[in-house]
Protein backbone atom coordinates (compact mmCIF):
# COMPACT_ATOMS: atom_id res chain seq x y z
CA UNK A 1 0.00 0.00 0.00
CA UNK A 2 1.26 3.44 -1.38
CA UNK A 3 2.20 5.53 2.67
CA UNK A 4 1.30 8.72 0.00
CA UNK A 5 -2.62 7.75 -0.27
CA UNK A 6 -3.58 8.70 3.09
CA UNK A 7 -0.83 11.92 3.37
CA UNK A 8 -3.76 15.00 3.57
CA UNK A 9 -0.80 17.43 2.08
CA UNK A 10 -0.47 15.64 -0.95
CA UNK A 11 -4.07 15.17 -1.54
CA UNK A 12 -4.85 18.74 -0.51
CA UNK A 13 -2.09 19.89 -3.57
CA UNK A 14 -3.19 17.14 -6.00
CA UNK A 15 -6.64 18.57 -5.59
CA UNK A 16 -5.58 22.22 -6.21
CA UNK A 17 -3.70 21.22 -8.98
CA UNK A 18 -6.72 19.52 -10.64
CA UNK A 19 -8.54 22.61 -10.12
CA UNK A 20 -6.21 24.98 -11.29
CA UNK A 21 -5.76 22.83 -14.53
CA UNK A 22 -9.49 22.97 -15.21
CA UNK A 23 -9.48 26.87 -14.83
CA UNK A 24 -6.49 27.38 -17.03
CA UNK A 25 -8.03 24.97 -19.78
CA UNK A 26 -12.13 26.74 -19.44
CA UNK A 27 -10.21 30.14 -19.72
CA UNK A 28 -8.42 28.94 -22.51
CA UNK A 29 -11.65 27.77 -24.63
CA UNK A 30 -13.09 31.09 -23.74
CA UNK A 31 -10.97 32.82 -25.26
CA UNK A 32 -10.48 30.49 -28.39
CA UNK A 33 -14.26 31.00 -27.87
CA UNK A 34 -14.34 35.06 -27.63
CA UNK A 35 -11.92 35.59 -30.96
CA UNK A 36 -13.66 33.41 -33.06
CA UNK A 37 -17.19 34.07 -32.68
CA UNK A 38 -19.41 36.38 -34.66
CA UNK A 39 -23.11 36.90 -34.63
CA UNK A 40 -24.86 34.56 -37.52
CA UNK A 41 -25.17 36.75 -40.78
CA UNK A 42 -28.24 36.71 -42.39
CA UNK A 43 -29.33 37.95 -45.80
CA UNK A 44 -31.36 40.79 -44.09
CA UNK A 45 -27.95 41.76 -42.17
CA UNK A 46 -26.37 41.69 -45.55
CA UNK A 47 -29.48 44.44 -47.04
CA UNK A 48 -28.81 46.01 -44.24
CA UNK A 49 -25.60 47.29 -44.11
CA UNK A 50 -25.32 50.14 -47.13
CA UNK A 51 -28.16 51.82 -44.67
CA UNK A 52 -25.86 51.55 -41.64
CA UNK A 53 -22.76 52.92 -43.78
CA UNK A 54 -25.14 55.77 -44.97
CA UNK A 55 -26.66 56.80 -41.66
CA UNK A 56 -23.65 56.92 -40.22
CA UNK A 57 -22.27 59.51 -42.62
CA UNK A 58 -25.61 61.08 -42.18
CA UNK A 59 -25.27 61.70 -38.27
CA UNK A 60 -21.89 62.30 -38.66
CA UNK A 61 -22.87 65.35 -41.01
CA UNK A 62 -25.40 66.28 -38.87
CA UNK A 63 -23.04 66.41 -35.67
CA UNK A 64 -20.64 68.58 -37.21
CA UNK A 65 -23.68 70.87 -38.82
CA UNK A 66 -27.04 71.19 -36.95
CA UNK A 67 -26.10 70.52 -33.13
CA UNK A 68 -28.74 69.26 -30.92
CA UNK A 69 -29.41 72.79 -29.11
CA UNK A 70 -30.08 74.36 -32.98
CA UNK A 71 -32.47 71.36 -33.88
CA UNK A 72 -34.13 72.12 -30.18
CA UNK A 73 -34.37 75.45 -31.26
CA UNK A 74 -35.84 74.81 -34.49
CA UNK A 75 -38.56 72.48 -33.46
CA UNK A 76 -40.82 75.09 -32.19
CA UNK A 77 -40.16 77.31 -35.23
CA UNK A 78 -40.94 75.25 -37.49
CA UNK A 79 -44.04 74.13 -35.33
CA UNK A 80 -45.04 77.16 -35.79
CA UNK A 81 -44.80 78.17 -39.56
CA UNK A 82 -46.19 73.96 -40.79
CA UNK A 83 -49.29 75.04 -38.49
CA UNK A 84 -50.02 78.64 -40.16
CA UNK A 85 -49.41 77.35 -43.93
CA UNK A 86 -52.20 78.01 -45.49
CA UNK A 87 -53.73 75.28 -48.42
CA UNK A 88 -53.22 76.41 -51.88
CA UNK A 89 -56.27 76.14 -54.11
CA UNK A 90 -56.06 74.17 -56.88
CA UNK A 91 -58.55 73.12 -59.79
CA UNK A 92 -59.54 69.46 -58.99
CA UNK A 93 -58.80 69.59 -55.14
CA UNK A 94 -58.22 65.62 -55.49
CA UNK A 95 -55.18 63.44 -54.39
CA UNK A 96 -52.80 62.99 -57.49
CA UNK A 97 -51.96 59.80 -57.08
CA UNK A 98 -49.08 58.19 -59.43
CA UNK A 99 -50.33 56.12 -62.18
CA UNK A 100 -53.72 57.32 -62.66
CA UNK A 101 -55.01 59.36 -65.19
CA UNK A 102 -54.74 62.68 -63.72
CA UNK A 103 -51.39 61.68 -63.15
CA UNK A 104 -50.49 61.03 -66.66
CA UNK A 105 -52.97 63.79 -68.11
CA UNK A 106 -50.24 66.15 -65.88
CA UNK A 107 -47.48 64.29 -66.95
CA UNK A 108 -48.41 64.61 -70.84
CA UNK A 109 -49.25 68.35 -70.19
CA UNK A 110 -46.70 71.08 -72.20
CA UNK A 111 -43.96 72.50 -70.42
CA UNK A 112 -45.14 75.67 -69.32
CA UNK A 113 -43.25 78.79 -70.94
CA UNK A 114 -40.78 79.91 -68.23
CA UNK A 115 -39.34 82.88 -70.31
CA UNK A 116 -41.40 85.46 -68.65
CA UNK A 117 -40.67 84.22 -65.10
CA UNK A 118 -36.57 84.03 -66.11
CA UNK A 119 -36.82 87.53 -67.16
CA UNK A 120 -33.59 89.42 -66.01
CA UNK A 121 -34.34 91.48 -63.13
CA UNK A 122 -31.76 93.64 -61.29
CA UNK A 123 -29.54 91.54 -59.11
CA UNK A 124 -28.52 94.80 -56.40
CA UNK A 125 -32.13 95.59 -56.01
CA UNK A 126 -32.92 96.42 -52.36
CA UNK A 127 -34.63 93.04 -50.88
CA UNK A 128 -37.21 93.79 -48.25
CA UNK A 129 -35.63 92.54 -44.89
CA UNK A 130 -39.17 90.92 -43.95
CA UNK A 131 -39.04 88.97 -46.79
CA UNK A 132 -35.43 87.44 -45.59
CA UNK A 133 -36.44 87.28 -41.92
CA UNK A 134 -39.91 84.88 -43.65
CA UNK A 135 -37.43 83.11 -46.01
CA UNK A 136 -34.72 81.99 -43.18
CA UNK A 137 -37.81 80.82 -40.95
CA UNK A 138 -38.71 78.55 -44.43
CA UNK A 139 -35.05 77.56 -44.56
CA UNK A 140 -35.05 75.64 -41.72
CA UNK A 141 -37.28 72.59 -42.78
CA UNK A 142 -34.42 73.13 -46.14
CA UNK A 143 -31.28 72.99 -43.53
CA UNK A 144 -32.09 69.60 -42.58
CA UNK A 145 -30.76 67.55 -45.83
CA UNK A 146 -28.47 71.15 -47.24
CA UNK A 147 -27.02 71.97 -44.15
CA UNK A 148 -27.60 74.72 -41.51
CA UNK A 149 -25.57 76.77 -43.96
CA UNK A 150 -26.14 76.00 -47.20
CA UNK A 151 -23.31 73.58 -47.30
CA UNK A 152 -24.47 70.43 -48.10
CA UNK A 153 -24.58 66.63 -46.71
CA UNK A 154 -24.60 63.00 -47.87
CA UNK A 155 -28.01 63.53 -49.04
CA UNK A 156 -28.02 66.52 -50.42
CA UNK A 157 -26.22 69.08 -52.68
CA UNK A 158 -24.57 72.38 -51.51
CA UNK A 159 -26.64 75.41 -51.65
CA UNK A 160 -23.94 77.49 -51.21
CA UNK A 161 -22.10 78.90 -54.54
CA UNK A 162 -24.38 76.67 -56.09
CA UNK A 163 -24.79 77.75 -60.28
CA UNK A 164 -28.60 76.47 -59.97
CA UNK A 165 -29.25 78.47 -56.91
CA UNK A 166 -27.96 81.71 -58.70
CA UNK A 167 -29.73 80.76 -62.12
CA UNK A 168 -32.68 80.72 -63.79
CA UNK A 169 -35.44 81.27 -61.26
CA UNK A 170 -37.85 79.23 -62.83
CA UNK A 171 -35.79 75.95 -62.45
CA UNK A 172 -35.94 76.97 -58.62
CA UNK A 173 -39.46 77.65 -58.71
CA UNK A 174 -40.50 74.11 -60.33
CA UNK A 175 -38.07 72.06 -58.23
CA UNK A 176 -40.01 73.32 -55.37
CA UNK A 177 -43.39 72.17 -56.62
CA UNK A 178 -42.62 68.94 -58.29
CA UNK A 179 -39.19 68.15 -56.39
CA UNK A 180 -36.37 66.80 -57.85
CA UNK A 181 -34.95 63.54 -59.00
CA UNK A 182 -31.89 61.66 -61.22
CA UNK A 183 -28.60 63.16 -61.35
CA UNK A 184 -27.92 66.56 -60.69
CA UNK A 185 -24.30 68.43 -61.73
CA UNK A 186 -23.40 70.85 -58.76
CA UNK A 187 -20.24 72.32 -58.99
CA UNK A 188 -18.70 70.27 -60.58
CA UNK A 189 -19.94 66.79 -58.51
CA UNK A 190 -22.70 64.86 -59.21
CA UNK A 191 -25.42 64.08 -56.95
CA UNK A 192 -28.35 61.13 -57.65
CA UNK A 193 -29.74 60.91 -54.13
CA UNK A 194 -32.40 58.01 -54.02
CA UNK A 195 -35.76 58.85 -53.82
CA UNK A 196 -34.86 62.40 -55.04
CA UNK A 197 -36.12 65.70 -53.30
CA UNK A 198 -39.69 65.36 -52.65
CA UNK A 199 -42.17 68.36 -53.40
CA UNK A 200 -43.14 71.27 -51.23
CA UNK A 201 -46.10 73.24 -53.39
CA UNK A 202 -47.61 72.67 -49.87
CA UNK A 203 -45.96 76.38 -48.68
CA UNK A 204 -48.31 79.56 -50.14
CA UNK A 205 -46.31 81.92 -53.42
CA UNK A 206 -45.60 84.16 -50.78
CA UNK A 207 -43.65 81.64 -48.77
CA UNK A 208 -41.87 80.10 -52.01
CA UNK A 209 -40.67 83.12 -52.93
CA UNK A 210 -39.25 84.37 -49.56
CA UNK A 211 -37.32 81.12 -49.07
CA UNK A 212 -35.98 81.00 -52.71
CA UNK A 213 -35.24 84.60 -51.98
CA UNK A 214 -33.52 83.68 -49.14
CA UNK A 215 -31.11 80.95 -50.32
CA UNK A 216 -30.16 83.44 -53.44
CA UNK A 217 -28.94 86.09 -51.45
CA UNK A 218 -27.37 83.92 -48.44
CA UNK A 219 -24.23 82.21 -48.09
CA UNK A 220 -22.40 84.64 -49.94
CA UNK A 221 -25.09 83.79 -53.05
CA UNK A 222 -25.95 87.36 -54.57
CA UNK A 223 -28.69 87.11 -57.29
CA UNK A 224 -32.28 89.20 -57.73
CA UNK A 225 -35.44 88.53 -55.27
CA UNK A 226 -38.02 86.16 -56.25
CA UNK A 227 -41.46 87.39 -56.67
CA UNK A 228 -45.02 86.19 -55.18
CA UNK A 229 -46.05 86.02 -58.98
CA UNK A 230 -43.13 84.57 -60.26
CA UNK A 231 -44.57 81.15 -58.76
CA UNK A 232 -48.36 81.71 -58.76
CA UNK A 233 -46.84 81.94 -62.70
CA UNK A 234 -46.21 77.97 -62.35
CA UNK A 235 -48.69 76.77 -60.04
CA UNK A 236 -49.39 74.29 -63.19
CA UNK A 237 -46.91 72.37 -62.75
CA UNK A 238 -47.80 71.13 -59.11
CA UNK A 239 -48.72 67.45 -58.96
CA UNK A 240 -46.18 66.53 -62.03
CA UNK A 241 -43.78 63.94 -62.00
CA UNK A 242 -40.33 65.05 -60.04
CA UNK A 243 -38.51 66.91 -62.40
CA UNK A 244 -35.68 66.18 -63.81
CA UNK A 245 -32.07 68.39 -64.27
CA UNK A 246 -32.41 67.80 -68.06
CA UNK A 247 -36.02 69.20 -68.19
CA UNK A 248 -34.66 72.50 -66.55
CA UNK A 249 -33.11 75.66 -68.21
CA UNK A 250 -29.45 75.49 -67.77
CA UNK A 251 -27.93 77.21 -65.80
Amino acid sequence: MDPSRDNLVIRFTTFWWAVGTFLIFALLLAVIWLFNYSDPTTLEDEAAKPRYVTKAKVDVAQAANLSAEAIEAAIPVVGKQLAASKPVAVEVPAQIVPGSDTAKKLAAAPAVDTKAVDTPAVADAPIDPAVMASGKVQFMVCAACHGQNGEGSPIAPPIAGSEWVMGPISNLIRIQLRGLQGPIMVKGTEYNIPGGMAAHAYQTDEQIAAVLTYVRNSFGNKASAVKAEQVAALRSEVGKPQVSAAELTKP
